[in-house]
Order: C-alpha cells, then structure tokens, then sequence
C-alpha cells in the first residue's frame, strides 16, 4: 500500500472561540467538510487526513503533546481528566474519518499557530495544506491576525483556505 501513491492533506484544525463550546470552530468544520466533499469524494484510500490542532501554551494544560491519535480507541486510553478540549476537537474529525473510512491521524502542538503550522508542514511534507479562515473584514484583520494569510505565504506545500458561509457566520465574525 505504501508504494502507491496516497494523497496526504494537513487540515489545522482549532476550537471554537465561542464560550461554553469545546467543539471545533466553525471555520475547522468548514475546511473539513470541503476537504471530504471536494477533494476526497469517493476515494477514502487513495488520501490521508492529517489534524493538526495548536495550542497556546497553558490553554488547558495538556502535557502529552506528542501522542498521535489515529483511531476512536486510541482516545479511550485516555484518562478521563486528560480530556480536555483540544483532545474532543481531535477526536470528533478521527471519529468521522473513521465513519467514512478514511486513514488519518491528529495531534497537538502548543504555541504560536503561524509559526507552528508551518513548520509542522515542513516536517510532515503534506500534500496540501486547508485551513479555515473566517472572511474577517480589513479591521478585525488588523487584531486578529490570520493564521490563513501566513500559511498562504510562508508554508512549504500549496494551500488551500476555505471561507465561512455567510449563513454560518456568528453575529460577531470573530466568533468562530
């Protein structure tokens, strides 16, 4: 099987910043959910989704940053403390490849999400890159700063970002 050619996709993957909601953001479901129905399609052998998630340092404390989950049961292991949110994010796209039969594998890495997503695509050497981005106008951009636009220029690999629609855009777009 690896001497065929399987397409490798990163997605960065983030929660939602939408307090009480340790889900992914709606931007991460978005690229997500393009990737499966554009790229994808039918062909769950011939690709390989590859989840990263950032943290910030001290978000929530996770220790175990190298773990690499690939399947539902590699978080049962787990003990009921360690899951904190960035695990559910990850376990919620392993959980749907493995609904669909597609290979992939997820993991976390902390600090500064530009910085870290592009260096994760140097070392893993992915196919494609597809990130999230809210559609943030000219102002927001300016505080938010968008991981998107830094990936775009800076990462090793060709890049794909996927807008919000506008019916899934919160009341406040930096909401995600």
């Amino acid at each position: 099987m690896e001497g065929e050619a399987i397409t490798r996709i990163m997605v960065g993957v983030n929660e939602s910043t939408i307090k009480g909601y340790p889900h992914a953001s709606i931007s991460s479901k978005g690229a997500f959910e393009w990737t499966l129905k554009k790229i994808v399609r039918n062909n769950t052998p011939g690709f390989k989704l590859l989840f990263l998630h950032v943290q910030v340092p001290d978000e929530d404390g996770f220790e175990d940053m190298d773990s690499i989950f690939a399947s539902p049961e590699d978080f049962k292991v787990l003990k009921h403390r360690d899951k904190i949110r960035g695990l559910h994010l990850l376990e919620y796209f392993v959980n749907r490849c493995h609904e669909i039969g597609v290979p992939c594998e997820a993991w976390i890495k902390q600090g500064d999400p530009k910085e870290v997503v592009c260096h994760e695509v140097k070392r893993v050497q992915p196919d494609l890159l597809v990130v999230g981005c809210r559609g943030l106008g000219p102002f927001q951009r300016v505080f938010v700063g968008t991981v998107s636009e830094f990936c775009v220029k800076h990462a090793e690999c060709p890049v794909v970002t996927i807008k919000r629609s506008a019916a899934e855009t919160p009341q406040d777009p930096i909401d995600d």
